[in-house]
């Protein structure tokens, strides 16, 4: 099974919200998920991203792969620091 980190879209009509996501890349976008590790709001000013780093690590340690957006989410909170220094510390 493919597990992927990606963006939910909730809210209404021109007024999104967004929640991350581990779900298998099989499920559609707004459809059945794995769990929910944060939210993103691109509507506030400045756009507010809440991710918990910990379980975002992880599933990516256990082969969860990110789509673009997610990754950039990712990235701004620290999450891929904090999984490139665990990876790093492995060897």
């Amino acid at each position: 099974m493919a597990v992927k980190i990606r963006l939910k879209r909730m809210g209404s009509k021109k007024a999104p919200f967004y929640r991350v996501v581990v779900a298998d890349s099989r499920s559609p976008r707004d459809g059945r998920f794995i769990e929910e590790i944060g939210y993103y709001n691109p509507v506030a000013q400045p756009a507010v991203v809440n991710i918990d780093s910990e379980k975002a690590v992880q599933w990516i340690m256990n082969g969860a792969q990110p789509t673009d957006t997610a990754r950039n989410l990712l990235s701004q909170v620290g999450v891929l620091a904090k999984v490139h220094e665990a990876k790093i510390g492995k060897k």
